[in-house]
């Protein structure tokens, strides 16, 4: 009966619930621009404030760029600890906005009314889902249904250069059974999705150098070696005509799918034909032998990102460069290491350098994939948790990006972290006139008290 009185306060109580999430949205909390770091601190103190008032022991903690904010409530069963961020994308470019972006407003729309403006869907949204969670829990039954930390950061828009040595410092506090993050999205309108893989990334740019100088076509074209001929020989050569990567030992570390997480992919709705056909493809061109839901959440990948050399002015200019550039990054699973593969793809570069030519090499970052253990007791609690609030069962997704706070939960915490979040595709995060559907912050709400009682 708890359970139902607290989820009947979630329906009853909706409206004050925007009311708050609109009140934090109005707060300008751009991480990347100086010039509104005192609203980055008006949206860190605003949650300490809002926690305080439901009960938290919640405080601002200052860091060398913005703050974090760290509450503690509650005790007994799973101690969880959830994570959010209060920052927000610039709004750029303005004139693309239909409607002032830290003006929010409820807006009807094809698919249901949403909240529209910066910072509803990613991730303010989000974040109150739990917020406001907690809040009917402790109106309806007076207390926390067991140990909550929540840690709450200001800079993921901007790189988190603080993230890595406040954890470090605060490993200690930070500590519980379970993390949870709210900064991901549904696989489908109707399916709770938790992310369970989430892929690393290298980078590397390499500039290749012939001749000291550009040269004239007609007169060395020929005997003169062109940088820009070795690159594009070398690059073409990192996949087959199968679409697997070439380079030495770069499948080295990879896992195949877990049968049951396989299954719950092959039942999804999730149509390959029409995810391309959105973009104008029709053939999925990664590794033949893998479904499309492979080759984006499960499989590594190669890709050159950026390609460039001699005139691509207007018109014409016949000459050889001297050098030729190129920017690549791989995607990266399971336990591939990220910095093997940096040496791997230049060994494979130079195999293809010609007695004239040099190579440098700028890495750009690395980072490991993150894989969540699905075994956790907490995962199949909150995945049946899910399955009861939305018309369809919950299933454990991959993740085509790198959310960097899972594996920071994971190596410097020692926590595992289940990825559970209510965005739909078409929340335009990042982009103009943001929206987050009000049905996924109602049920969002719901999602989060029927899982707080479960691993209560």
């Amino acid at each position: 009966m708890s359970l139902d009185a607290v989820l009947a306060h979630i329906d009853a109580d909706l409206e004050n619930s925007i009311a708050r999430l609109l009140e934090l949205m109005r707060i300008e909390s751009i991480s990347t621009d100086p010039a509104y770091a005192d609203e980055c601190h008006a949206a860190a103190e605003w949650l300490v404030d809002d926690l305080q008032s439901i009960g938290f022991n919640a405080e601002v903690r200052e860091t060398p760029g913005h703050p974090m904010v760290m509450a503690t409530g509650g005790e007994g069963g799973t101690h969880t600890l959830f994570y959010g961020h209060y920052d927000v994308q610039p709004v750029d470019p303005l004139d693309l906005w239909n409607n002032p972006p830290f003006e929010p407003r409820l807006e009807e729309t094809a698919n249901g009314p949403v909240i529209r403006g910066r910072g509803s869907s990613d991730d303010k949204g989000q974040l109150m889902t739990f917020v406001e969670a907690c809040r009917a829990y402790k109106e309806v039954m007076g207390s926390l249904p067991a140990q909550i930390s929540i840690f709450f950061e200001g800079e993921e828009e901007s790189g988190s250069p603080s993230l890595v040595p406040y954890m470090t410092e605060h490993a200690d506090e930070l500590k519980a059974d379970v993390a949870l993050i709210c900064d991901t999205g549904m696989v489908e309108p109707n399916t709770p999705s938790i992310v369970t893989m989430l892929r690393g990334m290298a980078t590397q740019e390499i500039t290749i150098k012939g001749p000291d100088k550009d040269l004239h076509s007609g007169m060395y074209g020929g005997p003169s070696i062109n940088p820009i001929r070795v690159l594009t020989k070398a690059l073409a050569g990192i996949h087959d005509d199968n679409g697997r990567v070439t380079l030495e030992g770069f499948y080295e570390g990879v896992p195949e799918l877990p049968d049951q997480v396989a299954q719950q992919w092959r039942d999804l709705s999730f149509d390959a034909d029409k995810f391309l056909g959105e973009v104008g493809l029709s053939k999925p061109a990664g590794e033949s032998d893998r479904s499309v839901l492979e080759q984006i959440w499960s499989r590594p990948t190669a890709e050159i990102n950026g390609i460039w050399g001699g005139y691509t002015g207007e018109g014409f200019k016949t000459v050889l460069p001297s050098e030729a550039h190129a920017k690549v990054s791989f995607r990266l699973v399971g336990d591939q290491d990220p910095i093997k593969i940096q040496e791997s793809f230049k060994k494979h570069i130079q195999n293809y350098l010609p007695i004239d030519c040099t190579l440098e090499f700028n890495a750009h970052g690395a980072s490991k994939a993150s894989s969540m253990a699905i075994d956790h007791p907490a995962f199949e609690v909150a995945r049946n948790a899910l399955s009861d609030e939305w018309d369809n069962a919950g299933v454990y997704v991959g993740c085509g990006g790198s959310i960097p706070i899972a594996g920071h939960f994971q190596e410097i915490i020692g926590l595992e972290t289940m990825l559970i979040g209510f965005a739909q595709d078409d929340d335009s995060i990042h982009s103009p006139n943001e929206k987050y559907d009000i049905r996924s912050f109602h049920k969002g709400m719901r999602s989060w008290v029927r899982i707080l009682a479960a691993l209560s």
